[in-house]
Parts: structure tokens; C-alpha cells; sequence
């Protein structure tokens, strides 16, 4: 055995050993949390998909923010914070494929509501 068909014989080795990356594309979702996941598999294009995240992103921090955060403020801090709310939301939307950032809004917006819902309960025992 010469030298060029034991080298060949080890590439054989080497490609029959690799974990077969053919389809990246799956690959990719099985590593995605379900609400990525289901915005990236239904829309046309990737950009629209990462636009259509960013939305949503966005939606449930404004969302959270006046649940939980917000108080009166004039208008033009109202726009100071939500543009910087936006840049925040850009910053998530990167994590978002990998990290349940959508659904940790999801959880953290329905316990901001039971919280105001249990609020309003007690405010009007105390004022009957």
C-alpha cells in the first residue's frame, strides 16, 4: 500500500466519521425556540422573518414596559424611551432565534397582567 491510498483510505474515514451537514436548514430550526421557529419556516424570506421578530419583540416590550414600568410622562420622553426601547429590541432580535427572548415577554407580560389584575381586586376590597 503506497503512500496516496492510505492517505485517500483516511479522507473516507475522516468524511464517513463527520456528522452529515447536508441540510443546514434543519439543522438551523432544531436549534430554534418555537415561536422563531415558526415565524422563520412561514415567511417568504429571512429579512421578512427577522422584520416580522423585531416586531413582535418590540410589541411585547411596549407590552411590558407600561404593565409594569411605565408612568406619566410627557410626550416627547415617551418618544426618548420607546426609540431607545427599539434599539434594545434590535439588540434582542439577534438572540431571539436561539433564546426564548419572545417567550420569556410572552411569560413575563401574562404575570405583569395577573399582577395588575390581583391590584385592581385589592384596591376595590379596600374601598368597599
Amino acid at each position: 500500500m503506497d503512500i496516496k491510498s492510505g492517505f485517500l483510505s483516511e479522507l473516507n474515514f475522516i468524511q464517513l466519521a463527520a456528522p452529515d451537514v447536508s441540510n443546514n436548514d434543519a439543522f438551523v430550526f432544531d436549534k430554534m425556540y418555537p415561536v422563531a421557529k415558526y415565524v422563520y419556516q412561514n415567511a417568504s424570506d429571512f429579512s421578512v422573518a427577522s422584520n416580522i421578530l423585531l416586531v413582535v419583540i418590540f410589541a411585547l416590550s411596549i407590552v411590558v414596559y407600561n404593565l409594569g414600568f411605565a408612568k406619566k410622562l410627557k410626550f416627547w420622553q415617551n418618544i426618548v424611551i420607546y426609540f431607545f426601547l427599539f434599539v434594545g429590541c434590535i439588540f434582542l432580535t439577534f438572540f431571539a432565534t436561539y433564546l426564548p427572548v419572545v417567550e420569556g415577554l410572552l411569560i413575563i407580560a401574562l404575570v405583569l397582567i395577573m399582577y395588575k389584575i390581583g391590584l385592581r381586586r385589592d384596591k376595590k376590597a379596600q374601598t368597599v
